[in-house]
């Protein structure tokens, strides 16, 4: 019922607050109370890159790794895998810069009206002879061949100077 719910949050709360003494608690509370631990796992992928992002992009493995490693061996023994889990995500430093900023794109999104911006041209894909006589791919500077970083536009002219990493104006 309700405490599903209360349990998960207070884990996410003290994980998020760096707590890893109250994170294993309602780890433990929670898998000790009959809580699925692939749930819980499942959960903790959502953590590393919702509340600690690119602070510490090896979070996302931890999580995945935690998971599978549930996966495969189940309970009892996934506990300490899960509660390594979790005292790395209290410990770990906090971003979550790069959700804020998908929550810009998506906002950017919803509020366009009429048709989105056509992709530019040079980033469109020309597998065929059509599409590179329509001009698709043409002027595309690929990156790699370059010794600096290259000057060249990747979002639609309408949007160009965004940046969904800065606040944006509601």
């Amino acid at each position: 019922g309700e405490e599903h719910y209360n349990c998960i949050s207070a884990l996410h709360k003290s994980m998020r607050g760096s707590d890893e003494n109250a994170s294993l608690y309602w780890l433990a509370r929670m898998l000790e109370g009959g809580e699925d631990p692939l749930y819980v796992a499942r959960r903790l992928v959502r953590f590393a890159s919702e509340d600690i992002g690119l602070a510490d992009p090896l979070a996302l493995t931890q999580a995945v790794a935690a998971y599978q490693g549930c996966h495969f061996i189940g309970m009892p023994e996934c506990e300490v895998i899960l509660a390594q889990c979790v005292v790395y995500f209290a410990r770990a430093p906090k971003s979550i810069e790069v959700y804020r900023a998908y929550s810009n794109v998506k906002e950017c999104l919803r509020m366009h009206t009429g048709p989105l911006p056509p992709v530019p041209l040079h980033l469109r894909n020309a597998p065929t002879r059509l599409m590179k006589n329509l001009g698709y791919g043409e002027g595309y500077k690929y990156n790699p061949m370059y010794k600096e970083p290259v000057e060249q536009d990747y979002l639609p002219q309408e949007l160009k100077g965004t940046d969904f990493f800065k606040e944006q104006k509601r």
